[in-house]
């Protein structure tokens, strides 16, 4: 099987993110795509307000449960942490040598690639599909990269950091937010 592989904190999952795996699905020719909830980044800061990683889990599966082919994973939870993006492809290489993975990342993430741990690597063992903002370039591949592919989708106009001031406002989450996910944060609390 094709697997993407997007990682990220989910700090929380919004409707953009489920509506990139469904596009990446069709688009990268994928039979999953596996969210892979980060326990931690290594380029970013420790936030205050990083949810715990069981309530990121919690949520990511909560709004993936009627999408057979999006699943929330906890794999990085297993793993050294901080989670380096090489060690989690190469543990998944291991546990799953019948699958192919492809990383997906932004293209934020791609234009300070050259900065993750190992991304000579990853380059030349790993497909990756860069999924770019409106108008935003994406610079070419290093010649030695086994595949980059860019696809440019209709991206949801909005982040995690927005999701959490809407929540601490009061506002209506329900265009934004998977309504499973609303109900999950609602019943427990989660981001007041």
């Amino acid at each position: 099987m094709r697997i993407g592989i997007f990682g990220g904190s989910f700090n929380p999952i919004h409707n953009g993110h489920v509506n990139l795996g469904r596009a990446m699905l069709r688009k990268a020719q994928l039979d999953e795509v596996w969210y892979m909830v980060s326990p931690q980044n290594p380029l970013k800061a420790q936030s205050t307000e990083l949810a715990p990683e069981d309530v990121r889990l919690r949520l990511t599966q909560a709004a993936l449960e009627r999408e057979p082919q999006l699943k929330a994973c906890d794999y990085e939870f297993h793993l050294p942490r901080p989670s380096y993006t090489w060690n989690t492809l190469q543990h998944l290489r291991h546990d799953y040598p019948d699958n192919d993975f492809v990383l997906i990342i932004g293209g934020d993430n791609w234009e300070r690639f050259d900065r993750w741990a190992h991304h000579e690597e990853i380059l030349r063992e790993y497909e990756i599909a860069v999924y770019p903002r409106s108008g935003e370039e994406v610079r070419k591949p290093p010649k030695d990269a086994k595949k980059v592919m860019v696809y440019n989708l209709p991206l949801f106009p909005v982040s995690s950091t927005e999701v959490r001031q809407m929540i601490r406002k009061g506002d209506d989450l329900s265009k934004i937010v998977p309504d499973a996910v609303v109900t999950e944060m609602e019943k427990y609390s989660f981001y007041r």
